[in-house]
C-alpha cells in the first residue's frame, strides 16, 4: 500500500511538472532560442509553412538537375558578384595605368580598366573570383537555354505551368543582357568592339534609334556614361528583376507540384519521388558540386584575358573578336546579312542592321510566345502533370529541332572570319555557306526529326503489338521458320500506350464545346490550320487498340 501510494505521489507530481512547463513555454519563460522561434513564426509563419510542405515529394530524374545548376550557379554569380563590386570603379574618367602588368605600364586607361587591372593582378584571389563570376555566368545561360529545351520537348510548359515557362524565358533573356553588360564592364578593347556593333544596331531601329543611343551612352558613341550606367544595369536592376522572377517561379513550382515522367503508378493525381528531407540534402550536395565544378574551371581556363586586348579606344579594332556564345546568334546574323538600305523621305533604313535584330528577336519570342500558341491550337484546358515522350509529339519536337539548328547556324555564322583563317578558305565563302544554311538547315531538321519521331512511334507500336524479339527461331507444324517474341511487361506496356492523341479541330467546332458563329473569321481558320498541322493526317503514328492488342496476342505463337 504504501509504495503504491507514493507511486500515485509521484506520477501527480510528475503531472504537475509538465503542466508547469506548459504554462512556461506559453509565458515565454523557455529558451532563448525557441522563444525567437515562437516569435518568428507566430509573425512569419517559417515553421507553420514547412510543416506544410514537409510531407511533399519530388521526382528523381537526372534532367530535373538542369534547373539546380541555373539556381546554384546564379548564386554563385550572385557572390562573386558582391567580391567584385567593392574592387570596381565604374568610371570612364583617363588615368596613367602603373599596375603590376608591365606592358601596359604608363598607359592612359579609364578607371574601369585600371581598377579591372589591380582587381586581376593586384587582389589576392581577384582572378579566380573575376574569372568564376564569368564562368559562372555562361554556365547559368547555358543550363537555362537546354533547361527550357528539356521543358520545351517534354511538354512542362502546359497548363497549369504557363507563367513557369514565361518566368523562365524571361530569366533567360535577363541573363543574356546581363552578361551583355558585365562583358562590357571593363572597358577593353574586345568589349569596346562589340559595343560599337551593338551601337550600329541600335540606330538601325527607325526613328527612336538615335534616342536610345543617345540615352544609353551619355551622348554620341562612346559617350562618357557607358561605364556607369551598364553597372547600375548590371548590378542593380537586372539581378533585382532576376531575383524576383526566380522567387516567382520556385512560388508556383511549390503550389503546382513538379512535373513527372509517365510510367507505373504515376497519373495527374499524385507524384512518384523522394521526400522533401532526402531531396534537400541531394539539392546541397548538388549545389557544392556544380559551385566546385565553376571555381576548378576557372582556377584552370583562363577567359577574358583584358590585358591582352588593352584599353579601348575609338579608333582602334580588335582582330578576331567574338562575343559570348549566347549572343553568337545575333553577331551571326549581323555578319551574314548584306550591306542593303533603303533611303526614303530623306531618311536611310539601314536593313543589314534592322533584319537581323528583327530576325533575333523573333526567334526568341517565337520561343516564348510557343505555349499560348500550342493551348490555343489543341483547346485542351485540363492540368497536365505527366511529362510528354518527345516521339509523341512529332510537330513540336520538330519544331524544337528547327529552332536549334538556326540558332547553330547563326553562332557559326559569327565565327566565319576564324573558320577561314583556320581551314584555309574565304570568309565570303563561309557567309555564302551560312547564308544558305540559315533556310536550309531548319527545314532539313524539321523534316528528319518528324520521321525520327513518327520511326519511334512505329516501332512503339510494333513492339506492343508484336512483343520484344527474343532471338528464338522455331519451326512450325507446316514448315515455316517464326522468331518468337515475347510480350512486354505491364510497365513497358503502360509507357508505349499512356499518352493522349489529340484530334484536330475541326473547322465547324470552336475546339471545346461548340457554340453558333465557330469557324468563320482568319483567326478561327489559322487555328484550325495549326490544330491540323500539330495533329493532323501524317503527324502521329495511331496508338494500338484493346482488340487489336487482343487478338494479335491471340495468335501469337509460343
Amino acid at each position: 500500500m504504501t509504495s503504491r501510494a507514493s507511486l500515485s505521489g509521484r506520477m501527480r507530481n510528475g503531472f504537475r511538472d509538465m503542466d508547469d512547463q506548459s504554462q512556461k513555454e506559453e509565458a515565454g519563460e523557455g529558451g532563448a532560442g525557441e522563444r525567437i522561434a515562437r516569435w518568428a513564426d507566430g509573425r512569419l509563419g517559417p515553421y507553420s509553412l514547412i510543416r506544410a510542405k514537409a510531407r511533399r515529394v519530388f521526382p528523381d530524374h537526372w534532367s530535373f538537375l538542369l534547373g539546380e545548376i541555373c539556381l546554384y550557379s546564379f548564386i554563385v554569380i550572385i557572390v562573386t558578384g558582391i567580391y567584385l563590386t567593392l574592387y570596381f570603379h565604374p568610371s570612364m574618367k583617363e588615368v596613367q595605368y602603373d599596375g603590376s602588368y608591365m606592358p601596359l605600364r604608363g598607359q592612359t586607361v579609364s578607371e574601369a580598366f585600371n581598377s579591372t587591372m589591380h582587381l586581376s593582378f593586384d587582389v589576392r584571389g581577384g582572378l579566380l573570383i573575376r574569372q568564376a563570376h564569368h564562368w559562372a555566368a555562361l554556365v547559368f545561360i547555358g543550363a537555362m537555354l537546354v533547361h527550357m529545351l528539356r521543358v520545351f520537348f517534354t511538354g512542362a510548359f502546359r497548363k497549369p505551368r504557363e507563367f513557369q515557362w514565361l518566368f523562365g524565358f524571361l530569366l533567360l533573356v535577363l541573363g543574356m543582357f546581363g552578361g551583355l553588360t558585365g562583358y562590357d564592364l571593363p572597358d577593353d578593347l574586345l568589349s569596346g568592339t562589340g559595343l560599337a556593333v551593338v551601337n550600329g544596331t541600335i540606330l538601325s531601329i527607325p526613328i527612336v534609334g538615335t534616342y536610345l543611343s543617345m540615352f544609353l551612352f551619355g551622348g554620341e558613341f562612346p559617350g562618357g556614361e557607358l561605364v556607369a550606367r551598364f553597372n547600375t544595369i548590371h548590378v542593380l536592376i537586372i539581378p533585382a528583376l532576376m531575383v524576383g522572377l526566380l522567387v516567382a517561379h520556385l512560388i508556383l513550382l511549390l503550389h503546382h507540384k513538379h512535373t513527372q515522367y509517365p510510367g507505373p503508378g504515376r497519373s495527374n493525381k499524385n507524384v512518384v519521388g523522394l521526400p522533401l528531407k532526402v531531396r534537400a540534402v541531394k539539392s546541397a550536395g548538388f549545389f557544392f558540386l556544380v559551385a566546385g565544378v565553376i571555381f576548378a574551371v576557372a582556377a584552370l581556363v583562363q577567359i577574358n584575358p583584358i590585358w591582352l586586348y588593352g584599353p579601348y579606344h575609338v579608333d582602334q579594332v580588335s582582330a578576331g573578336s567574338q562575343p559570348d556564345w549566347y549572343m553568337g546568334v545575333a553577331d551571326g546574323l549581323l555578319r551574314v546579312m548584306p550591306g542593303w538600305e533603303i533611303d526614303f523621305w530623306g531618311h536611310t533604313l539601314a536593313l543589314d542592321n534592322l533584319i537581323p535584330l528583327v530576325a533575333g528577336v523573333g526567334l526568341f519570342l517565337a520561343m516564348g510566345a510557343y505555349p499560348f500558341i500550342e493551348s490555343w491550337a489543341t483547346g485542351d484546358d485540363r492540368d497536365q502533370h505527366l511529362l510528354d515522350r518527345p516521339r509523341n509529339r512529332p510537330v513540336r519536337t520538330a519544331l524544337g529541332v528547327a529552332w536549334i539548328s538556326f540558332y547553330l547556324v547563326a553562332l557559326i555564322g559569327a565565327a566565319n572570319d576564324i573558320i577561314a583563317t583556320r581551314f584555309h578558305v574565304s570568309v565570303e565563302s563561309v557567309t555564302w555557306a551560312v547564308r544558305i544554311g540559315l533556310f536550309v538547315a531548319p527545314v532539313a531538321a524539321y523534316a528528319v526529326a518528324k520521321r525520327f519521331a513518327l520511326g519511334l512511334q512505329r516501332s512503339d507500336r510494333d513492339k506492343v503489338l508484336h512483343g520484344r524479339e527474343s532471338g528464338v527461331i522455331k519451326r512450325l507444324p507446316h514448315g515455316e521458320f517464326v522468331e518468337v517474341h515475347e510480350p512486354l511487361g505491364r510497365e513497358e506496356l503502360h509507357l508505349l500506350t499512356q499518352h493522349e492523341q489529340y484530334t484536330p479541330i475541326a473547322p465547324g467546332s470552336n475546339g471545346d464545346a461548340g457554340g453558333p458563329g465557330a469557324g468563320i473569321g482568319l483567326a478561327r481558320r489559322l487555328r484550325v490550320r495549326f490544330s491540323r498541322a500539330l495533329y493532323g493526317e501524317g503527324t502521329q503514328i495511331p496508338k494500338p487498340t484493346t482488340r487489336e492488342y487482343q487478338e494479335i496476342a491471340h495468335e501469337r505463337p509460343h
